[in-house]
């Protein structure tokens, strides 16, 4: 059984922490919350440790790893040399839900990198994770703290849903504020580019780095080619039911949801549907599973649902799910139609 920890998030047990930390320090696998999602921490330059990781949660050996760090100045043992961009995005958004990609130090594990010579590195400012990271004194490497592919966990519960007997310990802090991954900004290319999308938007880099260019990619888990950073898999963070996302105009787009879902409802299929605080009144009509994700005008509200709401449906055992496409692809919105694309099994445009 894996071990559970709850601490005050904002002020998290010293005894509580120094048990989590010595954990890692054993080469143990301990869950703990971040301000984006649950990371499942190791010791960053354990390889035995890092391969376990991989392991538990059946991750392909081709996905490197973020390591997290408690400040930037422990940064500089982990890459050959630290860009002056670094310290500069560093100082306007450490600690915070920004990975910095930079050349890795021989002293990082190429199990971390997935064989790359770069790595991943951030700071995260969430009370827990930084007094987690203080009390271990070593760098961790972190993905989120669920089966592959599946949908992040925000929440303990999602963690022991996946991981339950497979990982030593979750220090459950809450609920997780972000919701979405940290934004992945790789200072190896000129101009800087944005990797994955997250809370730290392209626009926001740009205050600091004018350069910066948004180079999301895809990629696929065949185990061979290395991929540039964690996040950038066709298929990922999607629930066990299929997602068919509607894509166009609300005015068109909510009616095709709606008559696709009650046709689906009268093949005899239990359908999800993904829905915002604006889509409740239509939704009235049909008999369907709701995950209420917010107002469609409140990012914030939306991304720190999309996982959780995901993983409701899942526990409902639905057999598909339909939802609305985000609109926008600016700022946050940018990263929560990231994760939607890639959970979504299929696009549907309405035109």
């Amino acid at each position: 059984m894996t071990e559970v920890v709850r601490v005050d998030a904002a002020r998290p047990n010293h005894e509580d922490i120094s048990r989590a930390a010595e954990c890692l320090r054993r080469g143990g696998l301990v869950a703990f919350p971040t301000e984006t999602v649950y990371g499942l921490g190791v010791h960053a330059l354990d390889r035995a440790a890092v391969r376990r990781l991989f392991q538990a949660k059946g991750r392909p050996a081709n996905d490197p790893l973020i390591v997290h760090v408690s400040s930037f100045a422990q940064v500089a043992p982990l890459v050959v040399a630290l860009p002056e961009q670094a310290a500069l995005l560093a100082a306007r958004f450490w600690p915070g839900p920004l990975t910095l990609v930079m050349r890795r130090a021989p002293s990082v594990p190429l199990e971390v990198t997935a064989g790359l010579e770069t790595v991943a590195v951030r700071v995260p400012a969430h009370p827990v994770a930084r007094a987690l990271l203080l009390a271990a004194a070593l760098p961790v490497a972190a993905p989120s703290a669920n089966l592959f592919s599946r949908p992040s966990p925000t929440r303990a519960a999602h963690v022991l849903d996946d991981l339950d007997g497979r990982i030593d310990m979750v220090v459950d802090g809450g609920p997780t504020q972000g919701g979405v991954e940290s934004t992945v900004l790789d200072l190896t290319v000129d101009p800087p580019a944005v990797l994955r999308p997250g809370a730290i938007s392209v626009e926001m880099l740009r205050t600091v780095i004018p350069a910066v260019r948004l180079g999301v990619v895809r990629a696929t888990a065949d185990g061979r080619a290395a991929i540039a950073s964690p996040g950038l898999l066709s298929k990922h963070y999607a629930p066990r039911a299929p997602i068919t996302i509607y894509q166009g105009e609300p005015a068109a787009v909510r009616p095709a949801l709606l008559a696709a879902a009650r046709e689906a409802v009268a093949a005899g299929l239990r359908v999800g549907v993904l829905a915002t605080t604006e889509d409740m009144p239509m939704l009235s009509q049909v008999p369907v599973v709701i995950a209420e994700l917010g107002s469609e005008y409140d990012v914030e509200a939306i991304a720190a649902r999309l996982y959780a709401a995901l993983r409701e449906l899942d526990a409902a055992q639905v057999d598909l799910i339909l939802a609305r496409d985000v609109s926008q692809d600016a700022g946050l919105w940018r990263a929560v139609r990231d994760r939607l694309h890639r959970a979504a099994a299929r696009v549907t445009a309405i035109d």
